[in-house]
């Protein structure tokens, strides 16, 4: 007899295969919007994309790689960890690179992972963490937070014997809040051995705080603990879907058994190879946000809006609950004069954007037209 909280199949779809229990339950991931209206000039400012585009040394990499389209790329992409293990100091034998962090983080639940099995996040953390939890077979379990910032203790009250897996992004996307490191480490050592700790340093590069450490570190001493890191955001890199892993040995070998033979493409090995090198790009890509973010801080609360303290490439803006004056309603009004911006409702802030820092152009057009919005 099916369970009453079960879909019963219809004599339609008996007629074809059907996926397991639990992928229909999966809510499909939503990218940012990528267009404006007609006639305007466009400022996409949903994604977190850097306003300064790619390394121009990156660009003449994946040019020179066009002649060679026909050829298998690296399967195990050696030049690129040792790379990125030359430029942070790490050993590339416990290095993983995958299409963009998001694949890791899927082999990670696909590897540690399955029916009867739970994992935790933070309640506005990644949606990438409930859809790889979910495909593993696994529960998500959400853990609130404390002032729009991952909650220790409250993540610790929620381990118990089925936990295998814990997921904090740090920044955290899409509230901008992070963790001090102590907070890390004290999250750490509360955990049980067999626990796996993966701490997501998607926006890593661009914090600026003395108390904040990206995992490195943990990282490489710990049995338990999986850093993550993209080449999507500062780096420039989000078209080509490019990342890594770093973490104990024996859990990249779990990792390279699962993961498809030739995950990440030849044009990524190559930009990233260089992206990774040029520490100047880097540089001005920091000096970038740490000129406009706490300018568009500043102004949109002269406007009257409440903006979530934020230390990676982007801010939450919380809008009065006011007829007319609510974030959807801004949304429409910023999409009509070529502002796109992100609403994160699914992430479970109805009531506020997420704004990219952009160029600036693209940040003064945004407080301009946010205050006519607001009269």
């Amino acid at each position: 007899m099916n369970d009453v909280t079960t879909p019963v199949a219809s004599d339609e779809t008996r007629k074809r295969p059907q996926p397991r229990p639990g992928v229909l339950d999966i809510a499909a991931y939503v990218p940012g919007k990528s267009k404006g209206s007609k006639g305007v000039t466009l400022h996409k400012l949903s994604s977190n994309e850097t306003p300064l585009g790619a390394s121009e040394k990156a660009k003449a990499a994946l040019a020179a790689v066009a002649d060679h389209l026909e050829l298998y790329p690296d399967g195990a992409s050696s030049a690129l960890r040792e790379a990125i293990g030359e430029v942070y100091g790490l050993n590339p034998d416990r290095l993983v690179c995958g299409a963009g962090s998001d694949e890791i983080l899927s082999l990670l639940s696909y590897a540690y992972l399955g029916p009867g099995d739970e994992a935790i996040y933070s309640e506005h953390g990644f949606l990438v963490y409930d859809i790889a939890i979910k495909a593993a077979g696994a529960t998500p379990v959400v853990a609130p937070e404390k002032d729009l910032t991952t909650d220790v203790d409250a993540i610790l009250e929620r381990v118990n014997e089925r936990t295998k897996m814990v997921f904090i992004a740090n920044p955290n996307n899409p509230t901008g809040t992070y963790l001090p490191f102590e907070e890390v480490r004290r999250l750490h050592a509360g955990l049980p051995p067999h626990v796996l700790l993966v701490l997501d340093a998607a926006y890593a590069e661009y914090v600026r705080r003395n108390d904040y450490e990206s995992g490195v570190e943990l990282a490489a001493t710990a049995e338990n603990v999986v850093m993550t890191r993209t080449f999507s955001k500062i780096y420039g890199l989000a078209n080509l879907r490019l990342g890594w892993g770093f973490g104990p040995a024996h859990v990249m070998d779990a990792l390279n058994r699962i993961r498809g033979p030739f995950n990440v493409n030849g044009p990524a090995i190559a930009a990233g190879i260089e992206a990774v090198k040029d520490k100047a790009f880097v540089e001005q890509a920091v000096d970038h946000n740490e000129k406009w973010l706490p300018w568009v801080t500043a102004e949109l609360e002269k406007l009257g809006l409440e903006v979530t303290p934020s230390v990676g490439n982007f801010v939450l803006i919380h809008f009065p609950d006011t007829d007319g004056k609510r974030a959807a309603d801004a949304d429409a009004y910023l999409l009509e004069r070529g502002c796109v911006l992100r609403l994160v409702g699914n992430y479970g802030l109805p009531n506020a954007l997420r704004m990219s820092i952009g160029s600036d152009e693209a940040n003064r057009a945004v407080v301009a037209h946010l205050a006519e919005f607001l009269g």
